[in-house]
């Protein structure tokens, strides 16, 4: 946990224990990478027109006349006869690779990353350093996080909007976020964004019972249910830590949207961790313990398979049939070698018996 677990809520005497959402990593790359991502979706598709620049009446001249062979407007009296058109160099002509209404212009984004980025960016709005950074002017804030009172809540008139912001130090936000007002330059004056102006704080709320109608006229200052964290509010421009005003109700209902560790979370969804599951570092404990072994699936009993004897794959025919096409022949010519060889060492021995036998015969003649 943090080093300080217990925020005061201004305008009460009630304090609240830190939610566990203050305590995430804080990734500015993946809080880039999501809201340039995100901010792609807001983007209106736009694309010239599909025949602009292509529509005259040229042909190209062709060789021989000591002209380049870009098409050419046709007819004749006026200027604008004989001149090039259609090409990119050309005056009048059409623009390279012209811009096309379906081109792909949404991004999508794993919601897993969105998530991370939203709670980076909620535990980024409790450092004054990234806060001030930011360039939010927060020196006579009294603590961060800033939580107020949920009557804020029920407020229904700008000027009690003003009051609470004023009571806690905020209001010179914005301020500077009304002075930051100034036309915008380029052709956007034309495009309904005329002005520019910088963010101020963003108030979080839990129920509207009027929080959006009483700061809603105010400058630079934006609104967002806790149920809908954005990140576009949270993290305006990629950047993080903007300046988060929390409503105690909409304080108290953060690990209930982020999720906890603490185990009155866990055992809402039917089944209890240890109770030093956050002070026990030893994970193979906490992997042994009895209460996370009785939701662990028991092991299953494997039938060993049987273990064949391992063989040269170099000497199976089926492989030596693929390797050497010529491994068949051979294989035949070998066993009718050795058939060959059979039959003459069998026809040798009879041989041999015959002669000793005719030898045995003209022995005995020779003795009669």
């Amino acid at each position: 946990m943090a080093a300080r677990p217990v925020v005061t809520v201004q305008g009460s005497a009630d304090t609240q224990a830190l939610p566990e959402v203050f305590v995430a990593p804080i990734r500015p790359d993946i809080v880039h990478y999501v809201h340039s991502n995100m901010n792609k979706n807001r983007r209106q598709a736009y694309g010239v027109f599909q025949r602009a620049g292509m529509g005259h009446s040229a042909h190209s001249w062709g060789t021989g006349r000591a002209v380049s062979r870009i098409p050419r407007v046709s007819g004749g009296g006026t200027s604008r006869a004989g001149q090039g058109a259609f090409g990119n160099m050309c005056r009048s002509g059409r623009m390279f690779n012209p811009t096309q209404p379906f081109r792909r212009w949404h991004r999508h984004v794993n919601t897993n990353q969105k998530r991370y980025a939203v709670a980076s960016a909620v535990a980024a709005s409790a450092l004054p350093a990234l806060v001030m950074a930011r360039g939010h002017s927060v020196s006579d804030v009294p603590e961060f996080p800033l939580v107020v009172d949920a009557k804020a809540q029920s407020i229904q008139k700008t000027k009690e909007a003003i009051a609470v912001l004023q009571s806690v130090g905020a209001f010179d936000d914005v301020q500077k976020a009304k002075d930051s007002k100034q036309v915008r330059t380029g052709v956007g004056k034309m495009r309904n964004r005329r002005y520019t102006q910088r963010k101020g704080p963003l108030i979080v709320f839990a129920e509207d019972n009027g929080i959006t109608r009483a700061f809603r006229n105010l400058a630079g200052v934006d609104v967002a249910h806790v149920d809908r964290l954005n990140l576009l509010q949270l993290a305006p421009g990629g950047h993080l830590g903007r300046f988060v005003i929390w409503t105690a109700q909409a304080f108290a209902r953060l690990n209930d949207v982020f999720g906890s560790t603490s185990v009155e979370s866990k055992t809402k969804n039917g089944y209890t961790l240890p109770q030093n599951i956050m002070s026990n570092s030893d994970l193979t404990r906490l992997i042994n313990s009895d209460e996370v072994q009785a939701k662990v699936k028991p092991v299953g009993k494997s039938v060993r398979a049987h273990n064949r004897q391992k063989k040269n794959p170099l000497k199976n025919f089926g492989v030596l049939v693929r390797l050497n096409p010529f491994a068949q022949v051979q294989k035949r010519a070998r066993i009718i070698a050795a058939k060959t060889k059979t039959a003459k060492s069998a026809l040798k021995v009879k041989g041999d018996k015959l002669h000793a036998k005719t030898q045995k015969k003209n022995q005995a003649r020779l003795l009669a």
